[in-house]
């Protein structure tokens, strides 16, 4: 299974490329004529819940998500559009108070699909005291809001200290979707060498785990995080830190992951995945403090 590109072109499962949009007015273009899908590939369309041109539109591209007020039995209001997809991409944005004063900052982040449009901005709450003197270790809220500066998701992380050798003290993280209503957790598991996590249920019931490698120092190439079922022994999906650049590795802790999932799984859980990749991010790449 390969990792979702960032920001590369759209690949569907199986990799195999996006399907061609049909022609306005009708079939899929006269190769001769180099109309339609021969002209290029058509603007990537796809839409938060609310927006965009309304079902049947020709130039509508992919089905838009169920808007507001019509949420699907069981899904967090916000969260609609996460049943569609199977990936999704988060790059961290550049501070550059930070790059040039070594001055810590809240992270922000660009949540996005796979065609590498904006669904989702997090953005982390924290003060400058816990920032600067906890580096990577501090607890923070971070608030998940979508296109339309709704909060849809609100991450919860406390104050754990890092240390193989106390397995009292693990990291952890709570989930909520809506804000206030939590709907996971996920739980380092204690391990001397290999960085492992439970992603739990509300009750803290294990649903999936997560598996890293030995060594998560990144050196030209992707840093994989495998996602497995309960019993830990399929693979089901990844998250991977993906490798930015020599520069950009070496003076700043701006990173960009790739998360990829079923597309059938459980909206809470693909929400949930998305803290646990805030949670490694802190843990193993941040440089800051």
């Amino acid at each position: 299974m390969s990792a979702p590109g960032y920001p590369g072109s759209y690949q569907m499962s199986g990799g195999n490329s996006a399907p061609p949009c049909p022609d306005p007015a009708g079939g899929y273009g006269d190769p001769s004529q180099g109309k339609g899908y021969n002209q290029g590939p058509p603007d990537p369309v796809m839409y938060q819940p609310g927006q965009g041109p309304e079902y049947g539109d020709p130039h509508g591209g992919i089905s838009p998500a169920p808007a507001a007020g019509a949420s699907a039995v069981g899904v967090p209001p916000g969260l609609e559009y996460l049943t569609q997809i199977d990936q999704i991409l988060i790059h961290q944005k550049l501070e550059l108070v930070e790059v040039f004063t070594g001055f810590e900052t809240n992270n922000q982040y660009e949540i996005k699909n796979s065609l590498g449009q904006n669904i989702y901005m997090a953005k982390e709450k924290n003060d400058c005291c816990t920032r600067n003197c906890c580096g990577s270790l501090r607890c923070f809220d971070m608030k998940i809001k979508d296109t339309m500066d709704r909060e849809v998701i609100h991450l919860i992380r406390p104050y754990r200290c890092m240390s193989c050798c106390c397995p009292c003290c693990l990291q952890e993280m709570e989930v909520q979707a809506p804000p206030g209503t939590t709907i996971g957790y996920i739980q380092q598991d204690w391990d001397l060498c290999i960085p492992k996590f439970s992603i739990l249920g509300p009750n803290k019931e294990t649903l999936m785990k997560l598996v890293g490698p030995c060594f998560t120092c990144n050196c030209c190439e992707d840093v994989n995080f495998e996602l497995k079922g309960k019993d830990g022994e399929e693979t089901i999906g990844r998250i991977s830190k993906q490798w930015s650049g020599l520069m950009k590795e070496a003076f700043t802790d701006t990173d960009n992951f790739g998360i990829q999932f079923p597309l059938d799984l459980d909206v809470k859980m693909k929400a949930v995945l998305m803290g646990a990749c805030f949670l490694i991010d802190f843990m193993f790449f941040q440089k800051g403090g």
